[in-house]
């Protein structure tokens, strides 16, 4: 296999393969076709895994940087902020029942 097309699809691939199961059913299917041989397809499948392991690590960094940058938008109380009202509460009623 040329080594241009072994790169971009083993990066196309390893953008969707997130599993060893689907990595191995990838590679098995071109060792079928001839696409590949024996010593090519070992070196592939740890090329899938890797890219796909580097892929799911962007993934994750990207959505947690949405999902900060919606709750900051949303502008939710902490829940420091929120333990610090309901202290808050507790020592008002505790005053308002002294007071009766």
């Amino acid at each position: 296999m040329k080594s241009t097309f072994k790169k971009g699809l083993a990066l196309g691939l390893g953008l969707a393969l997130t599993t060893k199961e689907q990595a191995s059913k990838v590679v098995d299917e071109l060792v079928e076709k001839g696409e590949l041989s024996k010593q090519e397809s070992k070196e592939f499948f740890n090329e899938l895994l890797e890219k796909g392991k580097e892929t799911q690590k962007e993934l994750d960094q990207k959505m947690n940087e949405k999902l900060n940058h919606l709750l900051n938008e949303l502008d939710l109380p902490t829940k420091e902020e929120v333990q610090e009202l309901k202290e808050r509460i507790a020592e008002l009623e505790s005053q308002l029942k002294k007071e009766d």
